[in-house]
């Protein structure tokens, strides 16, 4: 069975989400900073009329920051019943992958990336590590996030 996929970068790393986790993916746009906001939390942004918080992934994980630019995209995902943006560096494409392409994460990923690796994607010798955006926040963020 084929499973469809969004690819995206990170400091040149791929890594993908299931495409039914996005409702739709949108250029990077005016982010206003929150005061208290958790540290990954770049901001708010309003999106068509509903304001939403936009978290940094690469400040989630803990990667080297780079300057915003015009390949920035923003993913939307529904969290805890309310749309949330994560931040990329670039969305490179949407693709369909054979479970046989699907391998589970290692154990040595598993320790780092805790529950939200769902698995990796091995295509052609390049590997995708799969997240799962609805995991990549803990109860206690989506809490603070709701509270913003």
């Amino acid at each position: 069975m084929a499973n469809q996929i969004v690819v995206f970068k990170l400091n040149n790393e791929d890594f993908c989400v299931d495409i039914n986790q996005v409702i739709e993916i949108i250029r990077l746009q005016t982010i206003i900073k929150v005061p208290d906001s958790p540290s990954f939390v770049e901001g708010i942004t309003n999106l068509r009329g509903t304001v939403i918080p936009i978290v940094d992934l690469k400040k989630r994980f803990n990667l080297p920051l780079s300057k915003k630019n015009d390949n920035n995209r923003i993913i939307v995902v529904n969290v805890t019943n309310r749309p949330v943006g994560f931040i990329v560096d670039s969305v490179t494409e949407v693709l369909h992958v054979d479970d046989s392409s699907i391998q589970e994460a290692p154990d040595i990923i598993k320790g780092i990336g805790k529950e939200y690796i769902t698995s990796i994607i091995n295509l052609n010798d390049r590997l995708i590590i799969n997240l799962d955006l609805h995991k990549v926040l803990t109860e206690k963020e989506k809490k603070e996030i709701e509270e913003m």
